[in-house]
């Protein structure tokens, strides 16, 4: 995602209300009556404590006025509205508790949904995205954005609408107890402290987006630098990385301290327009009382008013602050959610139905950049049940067939048929789980042995499992292991090794059990003897299913029906092992070079 470089308040106001207005189906969820309910209980809760609050100031008026009335009588009355003064905020306090109460599910049900949107788009995005874009920095956004929903939701419901219901009621009891002049000094002083929040806020929220946009990017280079722990070991690089990250930190750092400094900034100027209210106000009452217009009870009907309504009012400024924080990290997060999926079903696209698991590649045009085609019109064909390999140079696009045939990307010319069916034109899903893989570079749930091999099918039986396992030759290392399948296997598979990675690769595949399968280096990371058991078993359970094993080791596909050379994206050489062989072409100058370097030297064979 580019950065953000919105500089102008015209555009900021538009991504501001598009934001609000993708964050309102949250607020109001569709098909959840229960939701909506209980939004319309907590908000008549909202109304019944403001109307309560609203009504206190009369109460605590007539208490003093009746106390500076020598008589037997207002005693009574001072303490029966001293009473209903105390029963009055009780009541305000039960009520906004009861509106929290009700409202918290609300809130979780939005953060969760929003949260679930959010993953399952991103699963939905294409293989190119992901390898663009650094896992930290996304999860700092999802995290970020989905947090700032809840806080949206109450602060718009219980703080934003009931403080414009208490500006407008303090209004009107203002005018028709003291008049005009003091309900004009309030609005103006509430005027001025709406624009001065409003502005330094804005200036807060570049420094709030900047500050971002550092915290990802030294969470990233944390993330990355961790995930690539063995790497920094193997060159000494730990100061390095220390260094790296600590320069990251303290842009972050240095962001920080200025967001906080305008805080201060934004906190006295609030205060200097509140307090200049609150004292202008307490002295025209004093003037009144002083003239006999206005008694002692006024003086404290206004201070309460002017109390009760800067409480909101101070929080005002938080909520601004808040809601133009969340709208900043929403908007990054609906950005992401906005990203293009490079892959879509077509519309109405039908399940892949397979009698017969061909494979045909037709004049497949394909490259990962528009200037670098890697597959040029390639075209071969896998009859069904055969075993096909796939061969050549590195960077010769054997890797990105698989990929291709998983539908990660779609090629720029040519098709792609599975049982005489167009891949582009059937639904993802169906595709592939008709196809299975073992990659060269496994990469495990940071969980246990026995959950990666259940991965391979959902709902699969300990049984089930236990077998794929023993197909695989895993399952005597599984037994020697003190927690047998409960072993946990690290962040990525690293507590096993590459060869116990690849096994599982194969045993979760073999559960899987699908009618293709894909082999892309299979057996790269094993020993010779675990080699051997693990190509038998592929063998065995190759009868019957269409197979396409992509190798750089010669000697691993030596027994397939059929093997195709690439050379830059198209097809050299097909053939059989001792057909390509007698051709002396690409695959026998492969095959002599590699039969050289399992030969010991002359200094090997000396000391032997």
């Amino acid at each position: 995602m580019p950065p953000d470089t919105i500089t102008s308040s015209t555009p900021r106001d538009a991504e501001s209300w598009a934001t609000l207005r993708r964050f309102l189906p949250y607020l109001w969820p569709q098909g959840n009556p229960q939701l909506r309910v209980r939004i319309a209980i907590a908000l008549l809760l909202v109304l019944l404590a403001k109307g309560v609050m609203l009504a206190l100031p009369f109460a605590y008026k007539g208490a003093v006025d009746a106390m500076s009335t020598p008589a037997n009588e207002a005693v009574m009355v001072a303490l029966a509205l001293v009473l209903a003064y105390g029963l009055g905020r009780f009541s305000a306090t039960v009520f906004d508790n009861l509106r929290n109460i009700v409202f918290e599910r609300v809130g979780q049900e939005a953060t969760r949904n929003l949260a679930v949107d959010v993953f399952q788009r991103l699963h939905r995005l294409s293989l190119r995205f992901h390898l663009s874009r650094r896992t930290g920095e996304v999860t700092k956004i999802i995290e970020r954005g989905t947090k700032s929903i809840d806080s949206m939701l109450y602060f718009l419901l219980f703080n934003i609408a009931p403080t414009a219901i208490e500006l407008i009621a303090v209004a009107v009891i203002f005018y028709l107890n003291f008049g005009l002049g003091l309900v004009a000094a309030t609005a103006l002083a509430v005027v001025c402290y709406i624009v001065v929040t409003q502005r330094i806020t804005e200036w807060r929220t570049d420094l709030r987006r900047e500050m971002n946009d550092l915290d990802g990017t030294a969470l990233s280079r944390a993330v990355d630098s961790l995930l690539n722990y063995e790497t920094v070991k193997y060159f000494g690089a730990e100061h390095r990385e220390g260094e790296r990250y600590s320069r990251a930190a303290h842009a972050y750092s240095e962001a920080a301290i200025k967001s906080d400094t305008s805080l201060g900034l934004l906190n006295i100027t609030q205060a200097l327009i509140t307090n200049a209210l609150m004292a202008g106000a307490m002295a025209y009452t004093v003037w009144g009382w002083s003239r006999g217009d206005l008694t002692v009870g006024d003086l404290v009907f206004v201070n309460t008013y002017l109390l009760q309504l800067f409480r909101p009012l101070d929080l005002l400024g938080v909520v601004y602050r808040t809601i133009r924080q969340g709208l900043v990290d929403m908007a990054q997060m609906f950005q992401l959610m906005d990203t293009g999926v490079e892959v879509e079903d077509a519309p109405g696209a039908p399940a892949l139905v397979v009698d017969r698991p061909s494979v045909t590649f037709d004049k497949v045009v394909f490259g990962y950049d528009a200037d670098r085609t890697i597959l040029q019109g390639l075209s071969f064909e896998v009859p069904a049940g055969s075993t096909l390999a796939i061969v050549g140079p590195s960077g010769a696009g054997k890797s990105t067939i698989a990929r291709l045939l998983f539908r990660f990307y779609d090629p720029q010319g040519g098709r792609i048929l599975i049982d005489g069916q167009d891949i582009a034109r059937v639904r993802q899903d169906s595709l592939r789980a008709h196809i299975g893989i073992v990659p060269q570079d496994t990469v495990l749930f940071n969980d246990t042995v026995g959950y990666n091999i259940a991965y391979g099918q959902e709902g699969a039986t300990p049984d089930q499992i236990e077998q794929a396992a023993r197909d695989a030759a895993i399952l005597p290392f599984i037994e020697r292991l003190p927690a047998g399948f409960d072993t946990e296997v690290g962040e990525r598979g690293l507590k096993l090794s590459g060869g116990e990675k690849q096994r599982v690769a194969i045993a979760r595949t073999l559960l899987k059990n699908p009618p293709i399968v894909v082999l892309d280096e299979a057996t790269s990371a094993l020993d010779s003897r675990t080699e051997q058991d693990i190509l038998q078993t592929l063998q065995r359970v190759s009868q019957g299913r269409t197979t396409l094993a992509i190798a750089h080791r010669l000697s691993t596909i030596a027994s397939a029906d059929r093997i195709i050379v690439l050379d830059h994206g198209r097809v050299s050489e097909t053939g059989s092992h001792e057909e390509l062989l007698r051709h002396d072409g690409l695959y026998a100058e492969m095959w002599q070079r590699q039969a050289a370097e399992r030969r010991p030297g002359p200094g090997l064979e000396a000391e032997v």
